[in-house]
């Protein structure tokens, strides 16, 4: 029995270490090189595992795009990428966290504040304070030069737990991200019918109903006024300025006495809803403008069937040509004109973390850190140069070493973009422009035109900040707005295409009240003092 008993433990044994050897082949991290003193390139080439998400536009092995070819070259680190787009990202995320089959890293991870605050509770994901201390000058630069990003970046507790992306394309009200749903006009149209662009929301209608009536679209596809509803650049939520306070995509304003507000609570939100109702009322309105998606969007768009609609830049749309202006703000009945701005700004936290599960630290962080240097973090955000098989975004200027953006030539710039650009933790601060890399002409051009058209009618002097709420608040917002943003949204789409905003705004206001208006006023309101004391 005893001869028996120990045949089989040594057995199991053996088992164990055979499942050892293979898990260790196997691991979804990579081993422990004993690395330190790190510099680059490396004396002999070692494999990093990293999850990313991609476009379904780019190739399926990251390491076919030349920044990644070039990268390995200069720091003879190899990256065995598992790369997901779309939903199956998250799944495929999400699945590795909770299982223990961790990367050493998430690239471009898309964690929110809420997922970053339990993921390090849960110690899955580790602190990069040290890392950025020890071993990242890049970084180190980036926040020296720009140091209110190291707020932004830092968690209530004091700790960095993601890298984050920054992009600078102007500051204060000229930024590039103060108003992302513009409205583009169809100037041809106009000019053929002999109107004049509007000036005032009156004037819109008019011109609206004269597209409708006059078909220059042929056949009955005349769209006067196209839309996608509750979706940032595409919402029509820009005409509401005319009116009060107007809208954006979180429908959250800051006066100019610092007090936050719900756009979507003030009077004038109700008279812009009762104005959309009368133009979808009288057929001027696309019927799809509140279930179509982006490509049914787009395919409209290039066809040439709007009068009016909105978005970002109208080259993904209508196509960069001279049939579409901007159309400026317009007054309203009372002569009320007014830009709101976005609250956004080219900063996300959550680009790469590192997890507890990898055991080449300041590796890890010094390549991460390559994608702070200026030029890396140019092409990582737009696309590169010299590659033989694809059109490129760049020319690399040897004499004046900066890299400048090639025309488009017609091409969509998000297309060509998510073609070969990497995305993920990076900087590009205004200072780089003319000096780095020049501006891309599509940002130039609407920078141009957001200073031009837009600034001069903006009231407001600030936006909602990148606020990094405790795990207690956002526990609290995300409780209130599983249903306050579900339900404000829900009767947007219903009253403009319904009516009776009039008859059921005091309910309405009453039912805001009972989803946790004032708890959630008084979490924006404590966040907003906390970051500009």
């Amino acid at each position: 029995m005893k001869r028996y008993l120990k045949t089989m433990l040594t057995l199991l044994i053996m088992l164990a270490i055979i499942v050892g050897c293979s898990k260790d082949e196997n691991n979804t991290w990579s081993k422990d090189y004993e690395l330190s003193d790190v510099s680059f390139p490396l004396d002999e080439k070692v494999t990093l595992k990293i999850m990313t998400q991609s476009s379904p536009l780019a190739p399926e092995d990251p390491n076919e795009k030349l920044i990644y070819q070039r990268l390995e070259e200069e720091t003879n680190v190899h990256i065995e990428w598992r790369n997901f787009t779309g939903e199956a990202f998250g799944e495929k995320r999400n699945l590795a966290m909770a299982s223990g089959d961790m990367p050493d890293a998430i690239h471009n991870a898309g964690y929110s504040d809420y997922e970053l605050l339990n993921l390090a509770e849960d110690e899955a994901i580790i602190p990069l304070n040290d890392l950025i201390d020890k071993y990242m000058p890049n970084l180190q630069e980036v926040l020296k030069k720009a140091p209110e990003y190291k707020d932004m970046m830092t968690a209530p507790d004091g700790n960095i737990y993601a890298f984050p992306w920054i992009e600078e394309l102007g500051e204060g009200r000229e930024s590039i991200h103060s108003v992302d749903n513009f409205p583009w006009i169809n100037v041809k149209w106009l000019n053929e019918l002999g109107l004049e662009m509007p000036k005032t929301t009156e004037d819109l209608k008019e011109v609206l109903i004269a597209f409708k009536e006059n078909d220059p679209a042929g056949n009955g596809k005349t769209i006067p006024m196209s839309f996608i509803i509750n979706d940032g650049g595409q919402d029509p939520g820009f005409l509401f300025g005319s009116f009060g306070l107007g809208d954006n995509w979180d429908h959250t304003v800051v006066t100019n006495d610092g007090e936050v507000k719900l756009t979507a609570s003030d009077e004038g939100y109700k008279e812009a809803i009762k104005y959309m109702h009368e133009l979808y009322s009288e057929d001027l309105i696309d019927i799809e403008a509140f279930e179509q998606d982006w490509p049914t969007y787009v395919a409209k768009g290039q066809e040439g069937r709007y009068g009016l609609y909105f978005t970002w830049d109208k080259a993904n749309i209508s196509g960069m040509n001279d049939d579409y202006e901007l159309m400026p703000p317009l007054e309203g009945p009372d002569g009320h004109k007014n830009v709101a701005r976005t609250n956004g700004m080219g900063f996300d936290r959550s680009k790469m973390v590192i997890t507890s599960a990898n055991q080449n630290l300041e590796l890890t962080a010094k390549w991460i850190d390559q994608f702070y240097d200026p030029y890396q973090s140019v092409q990582n955000n737009w696309g590169t140069y010299g590659d033989e098989d694809m059109k490129n975004i760049f020319e690399f200027d040897e004499e004046e070493k900066m890299l400048r953006h090639l025309p488009l030539d017609g091409t969509a710039p998000v297309e060509l973009r998510e073609r070969t650009s990497v995305g993920g933790p990076l900087a590009i601060l205004d200072s780089y422009y003319g000096e780095i890399t020049t501006k891309p002409d599509d940002a130039a051009w609407r920078l141009d035109l957001m200073k031009e058209v837009m600034v001069p009618h903006m009231k407001a002097d600030n936006i909602y900040p990148k606020v990094f709420f405790s795990h207690e608040e956002l526990n609290s917002l995300s409780t209130i707005e599983a249903d306050l943003l579900p339900y404000i949204e829900r009767k947007k789409a219903e009253w403009i295409a319904n009516g009776n905003v009039e008859t059921e705004w005091d309910e309405y206001l009453q039912e805001l009240e009972r989803l946790g208006l004032q708890e959630w006023l008084k979490i924006k309101q404590d966040g907003y003092d906390r970051s500009t004391e």
